[in-house]
């Protein structure tokens, strides 16, 4: 066993390797010069468009609503465990370079979800679908490459991200906090994951739109206790984030030092495992949305990177530096909630924050994983399969509590990889149409304001 995990670690490494990195950051690097960077100079009309009305256009649920089931995907534990890990493997540089790439990732993410617009269909029961498996095969003609990526999708969405990983941050904040055994916290959750992924698309996105908001912001509020009771340290954080990103980090207390690649490469790829800009999940959520254009909902979309990684992830990073965190001997979950302990002097409610932001994190990344596994289910076999899939999600939710998951976590990762591939071919091959739609959206947009003025 111990042989196949140590094969599986030199192939998740082989993965995440510089070819993937370069065609994730060289990707959204294209992107953002070819659509005139539009994730910054668009980006205040992004905000504004995501809680304005959409009159017109087809759909399921409304862009908010679609935003946060793919919100409900990314923010999770990717966000307290992964900004730890890179900081753990990379120092406080990775934090920087888990900037740099949400940067270009907000373009990637902008491009992909347009496109699962422009290309969506509806399924056998008129519920809208669309995703890379669509916009690859329709927009490119490739169906084996969409099959490709579907096929990974459904992996990371039954074994990967969208099932023990999430059930094993649950099952460890309930019985850190509450004391709750593990048989308990598997039934209940069982039963609320049952009742919500049973009822579709509408049943997760309302769901999500009323959860994610408000965990989000009780997280960021929680860190900024944290740092505005540590103001006086906030600036000398920063200025090790950025220098620690150029130069050689120390090894100091339980930190083994680490050079500029591995800074690099911790905080890409958990970056990228946070806010899955470029993998081509948030595109199956994005398909569903009220929109009369694909444009609109890419630039909707994007925000989702920005509020993933530059805001939540930094304020996470932040607490992880100023409180020296990143030096002790803890990882993952552990070494958030020792951050959080020192950092608000409260060895009780720290940990206790910590558990609650993380339970509900990873319950709604089950959630929108469950959607995302659900749709490439579809493509696949079929409307008929999808019964029997979210079965098959339910009994994996129930059996996750009881895995181990050093295995599991490198698999996920593995997958994760893998899936990205696809999209990004397709992203590239299609370019053209992501430039064509853009300009179309914001030449109406021009158009409009004319003749208002007129």
């Amino acid at each position: 066993m111990q042989q196949l995990h140590s094969l599986l670690v030199a192939f998740d490494n082989l993965v995440w390797g510089p070819p993937l990195l370069i065609l994730l950051v060289g990707t959204g690097i294209y992107l953002t010069v070819r659509l005139g960077a539009i994730q910054i100079r668009h980006l205040p009309t992004a905000l504004k468009l995501v809680f304005s009305k959409n009159s017109g256009g087809q759909g399921d649920v409304s862009s908010f609503a679609a935003l946060c089931t793919a919100l409900s995907a990314t923010i999770g534990t990717g966000n307290i465990v992964g900004v730890a890990t890179a900081i753990k493997l990379g120092g406080p540089g990775a934090l920087f370079w888990m900037w740099l790439a949400a940067l270009f990732g907000m373009a990637t993410k902008y491009a992909e979800c347009l496109l699962a617009v422009k290309y969506r269909q509806k399924d056998a029961n008129g519920a809208m679908i669309g995703g890379p498996m669509f916009f690859i095969e329709q927009g490119i003609g490739n169906k084996w490459l969409a099959k490709l990526f579907a096929f990974f999708a459904l992996g990371v969405a039954c074994f990967g991200i969208g099932t023990f990983p999430q059930v094993n941050a649950i099952v460890d904040a309930a019985e850190l906090a509450f004391s709750v055994p593990k048989w308990m916290t598997a039934i209940v959750l069982t039963c609320l994951v049952a009742a919500v992924t049973l009822g579709g698309i509408q049943s997760i996105a309302k769901v999500a739109s009323k959860v994610v908001p408000s965990m989000a912001v009780f997280y960021i509020v929680a860190c900024l206790i944290v740092l505005i009771s540590n103001a006086s340290a906030v600036p000398a954080a920063i200025s090790l984030v950025i220098s620690s990103a150029f130069t050689q980090t120390a090894a100091t207390g339980g930190f083994l030092g680490a050079g500029i690649m591995l800074a690099i490469q911790a905080g890409v790829a958990r970056g990228v495992f946070s806010n899955e800009s470029g993998l081509g999940s948030a595109p199956m959520a994005a398909a569903a949305a009220q929109t009369s254009s694909p444009a609109r909902q890419g630039l909707i979309s994007m925000t989702g990177t920005f509020f993933d990684t530059i805001i939540i992830c930094t304020m996470t990073g932040l607490t992880l530096v100023l409180t020296g965190a990143w030096q002790s001997d803890y990882a993952g979950a552990s070494m958030t909630t020792y951050a959080f302990a020192v950092g608000l002097n409260a060895n009780y409610w720290g940990p206790l924050l910590v558990s609650i932001g993380l339970s509900f994190f990873a319950f709604t990344t089950i959630l929108g994983w469950n959607y995302y596994g659900e749709r490439c289910v579809v493509y696949l076999f079929g409307i008929k399969a999808v019964k029997f899939y979210k079965l098959v999600f339910i009994v994996l939710i129930a059996l996750g509590a009881f895995l181990q998951l050093d295995m599991i976590w490198v698999i996920a990762d593995i997958v994760n990889g893998l899936m990205a591939i696809p999209n990004l071919l397709g992203l590239i091959m299609l370019r053209h149409v992501i430039v064509a739609e853009t300009e179309l959206f914001f030449n109406d947009r021009k158009s409009a304001a004319q003749s208002i003025n007129i």
